[in-house]
């Protein structure tokens, strides 16, 4: 889907209100604004520099701390982001294993690790604020920070350019 505009269309706006007053009518929360959306976003949907896997999560590397959250394009492919579900800090993560849920008025989507080690840290803006996955998934939209135990680990990961090639597919 690249080359997709990023903008919404009147139908998009109006399945977004649809959502929202769903989600508010069934007790869920939905703070997605639409104010960001109506603009066309600033950032590409891969960013140079993070790590990338398969099923959609990107990590930043700084020293022995990775930073994870979902990519644009899987944030995009979920639409309006309702819930998170995130581990707690002090747990242990596994490579490759569910760490989460994100949920979104389409899905429930599980969310993966791209390394092992000690979640040191969580996104807690994203309990009443789960929208912001979508408002900035490289930027606010993170989930967890981990410190590694296996760098290494990160040598089975993207770049940019191979993450970008295997959405085209």
């Amino acid at each position: 889907r690249r080359g997709r505009a990023h903008t919404l269309t009147a139908p998009n706006m109006a399945l977004r209100q649809f959502a929202r007053q769903s989600a508010r009518s069934l007790g869920l929360r939905s703070d997605v604004s639409l104010a960001p959306a109506l603009a066309t976003r600033g950032m590409s949907t891969v960013i140079e520099g993070l790590k990338y896997m398969a099923s959609h999560e990107w990590a930043k590397v700084d020293g022995d701390t990775v930073t994870v959250g979902i990519t644009d394009h899987a944030q995009a492919e979920l639409g309006d982001v309702v819930y998170v579900e995130l581990p707690e800090v002090g747990s242990e993560v596994s490579a490759k294993s569910t760490f989460g849920v994100v949920e979104s008025v389409k899905a429930a989507s599980d969310v993966y690790s791209p390394v092992s080690g000690e979640v040191v840290a969580v996104n807690e803006d994203l309990a009443d604020s789960p929208g912001k996955v979508n408002e900035g998934a490289y930027t606010d939209g993170w989930m967890m920070k981990v410190k590694m135990t296996d760098p290494k680990e990160l040598d089975a990961l993207m770049d940019a350019k191979a993450y970008e090639a295997s959405c085209d597919h």
